[in-house]
Order: structure tokens, then sequence, then C-alpha cells
């Protein structure tokens, strides 16, 4: 009787998983909750892995020119600033995500619209500024983070071209956290898969100058990358206007609506500043292993994060799906629904990163191999993965516990803890390694795990408190 059974299950498993793919109309606030997280999950953590994509295959390319150094250093200095972009995409994202799943959890479609289409005028606004400083101070920018002057003079027109390009980036972020607290995870994936293809694909043209492109160089991956998410972003706006889907916008939703505006202020500036707290604490690290290393240890730390976000940005798909569960079932007035979601999706984060732990600690060397030949990278990158990939388990809890208080509207929560975790804990802790300790690089990479850890048990111990429950969005 027991293989039947098992059948069935696998059966019905990957019944969910096809239907996941395929997208539509779906109540999360009934039925299985196991279903409702594969529902999600399958395609958020199919779109997270294609947005990590973008980040390994510039850096394979570039890492394959004739000064592979000087370029990997260019990237990885510029992504770590541009992580402040993805700070106030992420931080719009979660306030869009949890009051279009609050309303769609009140079964009120017209306020989810009108929510979303709010949050993109923020995003137009927000977006001039930052364009515009990146294309001015582009320069200035890679000095600031320690590059040495040759890498300024190669890297300029890379790091402009990709802060230039803001209004790509935070549009994608932000109108997939729609589609997501909308329940479309769906469509959130497959923006995001066209937008890689369509990289992965001019990367190497434009890089090496194949066929009828020119031959750019560094700056061809920052082209790549740009058209790739800008037409990412033209495919979601058709989707959102046709009508053809969970949600819709009209033109009348995106009349100035200051009540809307200050309730998304309400989440998206704590959220902001809770990212913007630890992609700073990030770009401290980046500027540590510089300073007390060389540009073969800043190279080599820059490959291992790329492959350290390929393997966390699955995760976080993974914790996009609690968000969005916490947030449709608080609004159905659900707590204890919304709080086993929670639970049974850390179980399962939990589960995968133990996996990538194993991984990261025994294959580190051959997969820091596949974008880098030179000795000195090599060692750096391999040491930097196998230390930073010995805390993925509690990355996995952690950041489940933190998207479901974002998702119920609680940004301000995670933010005091990343406060704590990163700039009063991480960063000293780094520096006494680093310097105090003479540990140099090493002693950046162990401050990474250490921290993670801490704050994996500070939001757990938060999320069972309880107090996001009673938050009004």
């Amino acid at each position: 009787m027991s293989q039947p059974t098992y059948t069935n299950k696998l059966s019905h498993f990957f019944s969910l998983v096809k239907q996941s793919l395929r997208g539509g109309e779906y109540d999360y606030t009934q039925g299985s909750i196991r279903a409702a997280i594969v529902l999600l999950a399958i395609p958020m953590i199919l779109e997270l892995s294609l947005e990590s994509v973008f980040a390994v295959v510039d850096m394979y390319f570039v890492s394959h020119l004739p000064n592979s150094k000087n370029a990997m250093a260019t990237v990885g200095l510029t992504e770590s600033v541009i992580a402040l972009v993805y700070t106030i995409a992420i931080g719009l994202s979660t306030a869009a995500t949890a009051v279009v799943a609050r309303r769609v959890g009140e079964k009120n479609p017209e306020g989810a619209a009108h929510a979303g289409a709010q949050s993109m005028l923020i995003a137009l606004i927000v977006t001039i500024l930052v364009s515009v400083a990146g294309v001015i101070f582009a320069a200035d920018i890679l000095r600031i983070m320690g590059a040495k002057e040759d890498v300024i003079r190669e890297g300029t027109v890379f790091t402009r071209i990709m802060l230039g390009g803001s209004l790509a980036i935070i549009l994608l972020f932000l109108i997939n956290g729609i589609f997501r607290g909308a329940g479309d995870a769906a469509m959130a994936m497959q923006s995001l898969w066209i937008a890689s293809i369509i990289n992965i694909f001019l990367c190497p043209m434009l890089i090496n100058g194949y066929g009828p492109f020119p031959e750019l160089g560094l700056k061809g991956a920052a082209i790549a990358t740009t058209i790739g998410r800008g037409i990412g972003v033209l495919y979601q706006c058709y989707h959102l206007f046709s009508g053809k889907r969970t949600i819709k916008l009209t033109w009348p939703h995106f009349k100035w609506d200051l009540p809307v505006v200050k309730t998304l202020f309400t989440v998206a500036w704590p959220a902001t500043l809770q990212f913007f707290i630890q992609s700073g604490s990030w770009i401290v690290l980046a500027w540590l292993v510089s300073s007390t290393g060389s540009t073969d240890a800043s190279a080599g730390y820059q490959v291992a994060i790329r492959n350290v976000v390929f393997f966390i940005l699955p995760a976080w798909g993974l914790s996009n799906a609690a968000a969005t569960l916490v947030g449709q079932n608080l609004g159905a007035g659900q707590p204890l629904r919304a709080e086993q979601s929670v639970l049974l999706t850390a179980k399962y984060n939990a589960a995968f990163m133990s996996v990538v732990t194993v991984l990261f600690l025994f294959f580190a060397s051959p997969i820091i191999s596949i974008f880098t030949k030179e000795p000195e990278v090599h060692h750096y990158g391999t040491l930097a993965l196998q230390i930073i990939g010995s805390g993925y388990i509690f990355y996995g809890i952690g950041m489940v516990m933190i998207q479901a208080l974002n998702g119920a509207g609680d940004s301000k929560t995670p933010t005091w803890i990343n406060l704590f975790g990163f700039w009063l804990f991480q960063i000293p802790l780094a520096f006494l390694l680093a310097n105090v300790f003479k540990m140099g690089p090493t002693g950046a990479f162990i401050a990474i795990p250490a921290a993670e850890s801490v704050l994996a048990v500070a939001a757990w111990y938060f999320f069972k408190k309880g107090n996001w429950k009673k938050v009004k969005v």
C-alpha cells in the first residue's frame, strides 16, 4: 500500500509544480498550507535564481577578459554600490508586497491595483535622483570603494552605465513585488527569465564582439545587463495593463493618492533602511577586504560573493513566499494560518541551505576554478566561499523570519535587528579580526557567518513573540 501512496504524493507534487509555473487565480488563505507554499515558492525560487544569474554571468565573462583582475574588481565593487540601488528597490518592493497582499486577502482587488500603481509613482521619483548621481559621480564612487587608479580608469564607464540604468533595476524588483503580493508568482518569474536570457545572450556578444555586434569589453557587460532588465520591465508593464493576470492597473490608479502613499511609505522607509543597513555593511566589508588585502583578495572575494548570492537568492525566493502568505492570511483574518505557513517555510529553507553548506565546504575550489585560474585570486575565493558558506543554515531560517515580519507590514522590527547584527556586531568584529588580530581579509570573511547566526536567533525571537499579528496596513 505504501508504494501507491508515495506515487500519488509525488504525482500531486508535480501537478502543483505545473500549476505554479502556469500561474492563475488561487486562494492562498484556504486549503493546504503545503500546497500554497509550493505554488508560491517554486516560481519565486526560479525567479530569484535567474536574478542571481545576472551577477554570475557578468563575472564569468569579464573574468576571461585580458586584464581580468581589474575587470573582476570593477564588477565586484560596482555591484557592492548597486546593492544600494537594490536596497531602494527591495524596500519599495517590500511595501508593495505587504500592502497588495493585505488588500488581496481582504478580497479588494481594486485597492491592490491602486496600491501597486502608487508604489510605481514613488519609484519613478526616487530613481531620477539615483540615476543622475550615479552617472555624474561614477569615478568618485569607485575611488571611495578603494579601487586602484587603473581599475577606476578602466571601470568608470561600466559603473556609469549600471548606475544610470537604475530605473530598470528598481522597476523590475518593484513590479515583481506587486505580482508576488497578488499571489501571481509565475508572472514575476517569467519577467526575470526573459531579462536573464537576454543578458546571457548579449553579454558574450557585446563583450567579445561576435557576429554583427561591436567588441565593447567591460562596457558591453553593463549594456547587456541594462538592456536585459529593461526588456523585462516592458514585459511586466504589458501584463500589468493588459488585464490578463491577477492584478490589472488602469491610468486612474496613478492619480496621486496621499493616504495610500503614506501607508506605502510607512512600510517602505524602514524596509529600505533595513536593507540599506545590510548592503551598507557589505560595502564596508568589500572595502575592508580591499584595504587589508590586495587586488587579488578583492577579486577572489567578489567571485565568492557572486556564488554566495547565486545560492542565497533561491532561498530568498522561498522566504518571499512566506511574506505573501503572511500578508494575505492576515488580510483574511487568519493569523494562526499565517504563523503555520512561516514555520513550515523555514523548515524547508533550512533543509535547502544545509545542502548548500555541504556543497561550499567540500567543493569550493572547483566552483571558484570556473571563474578564475589565477592562484592568489583562487585561494582567496575558495577561502571566502568555505567560511561564508558555513553559516548557510542560519541564513535560511533568519531570512524567512525577516520576510515574514516584512510581509506583515512590521518592517521596523527587522530594521532594528539588522542595525544590531550588521553595524553593532558584524562590522566591529570584522575590524577587530582583520586589523587587531592581523587576520586581514580572512577576518572579514569570518564576521559574515557569525553575524548572520546572531541575526537568525534575534529574528526567530521576535517572530515567536507575535506582535506582527497586530500590525495594520
